[in-house]
């Protein structure tokens, strides 16, 4: 009779060490995909940045970035100027720019691939913004210090990188910055005056098609090569961008 609570113990033992029906029959919970990377989203929760979103939504190239980012993984470094920076412009200089060169300014703050901080220090000068083109305008130049600061100039403005925004360390990095890049292909110095028409065309001629399209916004030359889906952009928007800024 004594062998009997010893049977029933080595039974419990053995059946203790099977493996349980239901080891590996619920396979583990999928990892949840991450959110969809929203560039207005990040300024809004980085605040400060107001009139820069105003200027991102109103050009719809928010809606652009965020596509490309999402649709087809392409890579940005984005700099957000602060709203004390907006207001640091001379009165009016945004306002008398045209639309399309509204939108230059806006994607002249956007490079088409990511930077993290330290490869701010290997940049190949000039760098190339999303206002580029295919005519190698709206360009940057970037340096860094010994203390690693990111200092960038437009040739009319410089300043450096105040801080980071935001950088998933492989498709988007955003960084503040305390002015307003103003490129020098729209904000410096221009061709001078045209020459005075002589008393052959005085009588009343029209200018040819090619003097009347040269003298048309000349500030903006340098965007005609950024590409139809930039182009497209340009909407009744942009007047609003006026009232909003000053």
């Amino acid at each position: 009779m004594a062998t009997c609570p010893l049977l029933m113990v080595l039974t419990l033992a053995a059946l203790l060490a099977l493996p349980t029906p239901l080891d590996g029959a619920h396979p583990a919970a999928p990892v949840p995909a991450p959110a969809p990377l929203n560039i207005t989203a990040i300024l809004v929760n980085g605040t400060n940045y107001n009139t820069f979103i105003h200027l991102l939504r109103e050009t719809q190239v928010d809606i652009q970035i965020n596509d490309e980012l999402n649709d087809l993984a392409n890579a940005f470094t984005i700099f957000a100027p602060t709203d004390a920076a907006f207001k640091s412009l001379k009165s009016g200089t945004l306002n008398a720019l045209v639309q399309q060169d509204q939108v230059g300014l806006v994607l002249y703050h956007i490079l088409p691939r990511y930077y993290s901080l330290d490869m701010f220090e290997t940049a190949s000068n000039p760098v190339r913004t999303q206002a580029s083109g295919n005519h190698g305008a709206y360009t940057i130049n970037v340096t860094t210090d010994s203390n690693m600061q990111v200092n960038i100039s437009t040739g009319i403005v410089h300043t450096r990188i105040a801080k980071k925004i935001f950088d998933d360390s492989q498709q988007l990095a955003m960084y503040s910055l305390d002015q307003v890049l103003l490129p020098y292909d729209l904000f410096g110095p221009k061709p001078p005056a045209s020459v005075p028409p002589t008393a052959e065309n005085a009588g009343g001629k029209s200018p040819s098609g090619d003097s009347a399209a040269a003298e048309e916004g000349t500030s903006g030359a340098g965007l005609h090569g950024m590409g139809v889906r930039w182009s497209l952009l340009v909407g009744g928007g942009l007047v609003a961008i006026a009232g909003y800024l000053f």
